[in-house]
């Protein structure tokens, strides 16, 4: 006994002086591929390889592994994803020399890689120093008994094959791992350094806020890997406040120790407003005098409670609404997510200049530097489980590796205030009870989040109401209907009055709508030149080439920005809807930049560089989509000029204050800009929440003679809080305008008339026109992973064109076209090259044919209008139907129509069946 404890002091003596010590790896390794996984055998384990990569970094980076050989078509292949110019999945080594100082002797020493797929095993001089797995966390190796002062060879195997299928049908969906999004890369980012550490230190430190009682509680765990006896002293300070010490008697292996601070009433909060953040640092001295061992952590922490008062998200105590989006680790120049705040900052400034407050994590974990940025920004996080499957639970290795991920997920980013949700995973199937069961104890485990049991469930029997566990819910409808746009917007005739109050009547926690959006836009060629890392845009390239094939590509930029701005519409109205829907907490899109995996999903307002595709600015976007929002409710889209445009006004304040004496303010403008009428609401205090009434707008519309489009709009005085809506008025009587022209849904009438030289609008039943469904809503998610849809992406036409004089219209859908757009039938014009449609329809990237729902040509010794649109029946319920008739008409019966295009009758019986 005498002995063991005369060692104990002798080595507590040669251990003084023991501050941290780190050495950088980053740099140049040497490198070999191991495809057979024979190296170990071959004695791989202790060489210096003759070829050479920096890390971090990836094989991808250096242009290591098979090159690509996919080339530009308009197939499936090539349209699924991005295309790696190099790939390579399988085992690889990395090694290189490292010298350890003769300080670090009798020291603990630590290797850190931060960020790997999927398994490393690490050698020192041909031993096996072990193995780590994980696709969220950093892999952390103790090689202490291997690493001596003086020189080494450090080898890392890595190898990157799927180890557990967390991914639905084995296709890498699940986003920690996929090559739909980012890659599946080999190698190491982030930071790759060995740690040296006296034989008594710190662990970590998890830090766990009580908002109420203005306190924190730090757990610490200290490791005594040698067992020493020693007695010690915890000393913490926040923002080098008054201290706490604590002391304590080390002697096991490893030490859990409970300290509680107080920070007093005066802290300042952490949220979405103010992200203030606290370091807590903890000091370790174990032992006396020269024999000092001393180790240190300064952890941030925020301030922060997430919670619910019944159905209501709070942050602080106070009501909370999430305008999210989803972050689905798309990284098109490296293929794997920055290792630095600055490449995060990007992300969360982007998505807060357009009213965001959130970001949802799609089926994996970001890396430390995420949650940095996001804890600066003041951003909600929602992370999950490298999870998207549809057998969860089944297979208990998966359960262990899950399990295991989800407290590495804890011990390595639970104190971010950011970090604010947290979900089992995407759309998961399988079994509940494990699920909820797994909840449940990372919920007990850790309370600074809310939980719930899967981002929304396909499942039969699950999803349409919360499971019991759930602090909140997920999802695109309940048992009592839809609350999200898509399985609305082309069902039903537009009308602005409606929100999801029915489909969320009891919702007994807080319910946030997932994935809203995904309104297909077309590709905007000109992004291809921004691809110049590892990944190479194939697919914008085939299609591309396939618009030049076919004469369209001096269009694909048109086509862009008619498919998007009118995506950006049916996103207002999307999230004005959810904005005016009491109870509701929140949304998150998809998305608010592009998808460039599953099919080419290009959904979004910005590209996949989070940079902007021209299709509406951050400003007009935050209209609609920021901490308070004026909005209006009013039945429908397009009126005549005999009846009275009524509006109730309200407001969506979800900001950090009550608005004191707010008067709102309105006013209806022509489409030259000049106001028609205006008016001022009563003042009045707007409380925090939604649903709030602020008066009526009423206006009748008798003084407008011709066709137009009016500007309603709604601020809040010296404020910059203004919305704007746009609404069609047509004449209630139109006068005759066919004048000479012949006007047959009849072919055979049409092609006899026109033999004699006669003008001809050719109106055709829907039937037996040869076309695609007319839609109104553009192609959900993505043409190629949906394939069996009518395929469509909204309108293209010339607003200036002489056939539309009369009828108001941009260069894309609007919400006016809704009964045109489903009352028609785009006919296929392939082949066809002559005309020009006035009004075309346009098509999904997969297809890229020429379709048209508005054509003038000379067909025989006549002048023809053919019209894939039904303009001849129930004109009188439809005033847009009639005025767009007007228009055709007025425009055939002027010296303006003559047509340059020539069509054959063999052309015609092309398109009339």
């Amino acid at each position: 006994m005498i002995r063991k404890i005369l060692s104990g002091i002798m080595l507590l003596a040669s251990l003084a002086c023991s501050a941290q010590q780190q050495l950088d790896l980053s740099g140049q390794w040497s490198y070999q591929l191991d495809s057979l996984s024979t190296g170990e055998k071959q004695g791989w384990n202790a060489r210096l390889f003759k070829k050479s990569l920096r890390l971090p970094g990836t094989l991808d980076d250096a242009g290591v592994g098979k090159a690509n050989d996919l080339t530009p078509k308009l197939e499936k292949a090539t349209l699924l994803q991005l295309t790696r110019k190099h790939t390579y999945i399988g085992a690889a080594w990395y090694s290189r020399e490292v010298t350890i100082p003769e300080s670090w002797r009798s020291k603990i020493i630590l290797l850190t890689l931060e960020r790997v797929l999927w398994e490393t095993q690490v050698w020192v001089d041909g031993k096996k120093a072990g193995m780590n797995e994980s696709i969220v966390a950093p892999h952390e190796l103790d090689l202490t008994s291997l690493l001596t002062p003086g020189k080494h060879v450090l080898s890392i195997r890595v190898d990157n094959r799927e180890k557990y299928d967390v991914s639905l049908d084995k296709r890498n969906f699940a986003h920690a791992y996929t090559d739909g999004t980012q890659i599946i890369w080999n190698g190491v980012i982030g930071d790759i350094n060995l740690k040296a550490k006296d034989p008594v230190f710190i662990d970590d430190v998890q830090v766990y806020p009580d908002f109420d009682a203005g306190t924190v509680t730090a757990n610490i765990t200290v490791l005594n890997p040698l067992k020493l006896k020693t007695n010690s002293v915890l000393t913490l300070a926040v923002n080098g406040l008054a201290s706490v010490k604590q002391s304590l008697s080390i002697a096991e292996e490893r030490n859990e120790i409970r300290v509680r601070y107080n920070l007093g009433k005066d802290f300042k909060p952490w949220d979405e407003f103010d992200p203030h953040l606290y370091n807590l640092s903890v000091d370790l001295e174990a032992g006396k005098g020269r024999k000092k061992l001393h180790d240190n952590k300064t952890v941030s922490f925020g301030m922060r409670k997430i919670g619910r008062d019944k159905n209501i998200l709070q942050v602080n105590n106070h009501r909370a609404y999430l305008r999210g989006t989803l972050e689905c680790a798309i990284f098109p120049l490296t293929g794997y997510p920055p290792m630095d705040k600055k490449g995060w900052k990007k992300i969360f400034d982007a998505a807060r200049a357009y009213g965001l407050n959130h970001l949802r994590f799609h089926s994996w974990c970001p890396p430390e530097a995420a949650f940095q940025a996001a804890d600066e920004a003041g951003f909600y996080l929602q992370i999950e489980l490298p999870l998207w499957s549809l057998t969860v639970g089944e297979d208990e290795r998966i359960n262990r590796f899950l399990k295991e991920e989800a407290y590495r997920i804890i011990k390595q980013y639970g104190n971010h205030p950011s970090f604010c949700f947290w979900s089992m995973g995407n759309e998961l199937q399988g079994n509940f009870d494990w699920m909820k069961q797994t909840l449940v104890e990372l919920r007990k485990a850790d309370n600074r989040h809310l939980y719930t049991t899967t981002t929304f469930t396909f499942q039969k029997g699950k999803g349409l109401w919360p499971e019991p566990v759930d602090d909140y819910y997920i999802t695109q409808y309940t048992r009592k209907g839809w609350v999200r746009g898509q399985g609305i917007f082309d069902t039903a005739p537009p009308s602005f009055d409606k929100d999801f109050s029915a489909a969320i009547d009891s919702m007994p926690v807080p319910m946030v709508s997932h994935e809203i959006g995904q309104y297909s836009v077309y590709p905007n060629l000109q992004e291809i030149k921004k691809y110049t890392g590892v990944l190479e845009p194939v697919n914008f390239k085939a299609i591309a080439q396939d618009l030049q094939k076919k004469g369209m590509l001096a269009s694909a930029d048109a086509y862009t920005k008619a498919s998007g701005k009118f995506a950006a519409l049916l996103y207002k109205e999307e999230i004005e809807r959810a904005l005016k829907t009491p109870g509701f907490s929140g949304f998150q899109l998809l998305d608010l930049h592009d998808f460039p995996g599953q099919g080419t999903a290009l959904v979004g307002m910005l590209d996949a560089f989070w940079e902007s595709k021209g299709l509406i600015t951050a400003e007009a976007f935050r209209q609609f989509c920021g901490p308070v929002v004026p909005l209006i409710r009013y039945k429908k889209a397009v009126y005549t000029n005999a009846e009275t445009f009524e509006a109730s006004v309200e407001i969506a304040n979800f900001g950090n204050a009550v608005l004191k004496n707010a008067t709102p303010a309105w006013k209806i403008s022509g489409a030259d800009g000049k106001v028609l009428a205006s008016g001022k609401l009563n003042a009045t205090d707007i409380r925090i929440g939604n649903g709030i009434s602020l008066g009526n707008i009423r206006y009748a519309l008798r003084d407008i003679q011709e066709a137009t489009t009016v500007t309603v709009s709604v601020n809040i005085e010296g404020t910059s809080h203004t919305n704007t809506w746009r609404v069609w008025v047509f004449p209630e009587q139109l006068p005759a305008a066919s004048g000479d022209v012949l006007v047959t849904q009849s072919l055979e009438e049409a092609m006899t008339q026109l033999s004699k030289g006669k003008t001809v609008l050719l109106n055709p039943s829907l039937k037996s026109i040869q076309g695609i469904e007319g839609k109104f809503v553009p192609v959900f998610w993505s043409p190629v992973h949906f394939p069996d849809q009518p395929g469509s992406m909204g309108l293209r036409c010339e607003p200036a064109h002489p056939a539309l004089k009369h009828f108001p219209t941009s260069s894309h859908s609007d919400w006016q076209w809704w009964y045109l757009c489903k009352n028609s039938k785009p006919m296929l014009l392939d082949g066809i090259t002559d005309v020009k449609p006035i009004i075309q329809v346009v098509d999904n990237f997969f297809k890229n044919r020429k379709l048209g729902d508005l054509i003038e040509a000379k067909v025989g010794n006549g002048k023809l209008m053919l019209c894939a649109i039904n303009i001849t029946e129930n004109l009188e319920q439809h005033p847009e139907a009639r005025q767009l008739r007007y228009s055709i008409l007025q425009y055939m019966n002027s010296k303006d129509f003559d047509p340059e295009a020539v069509l054959s009758e063999e052309d015609l019986k092309k398109l009339i069946k």
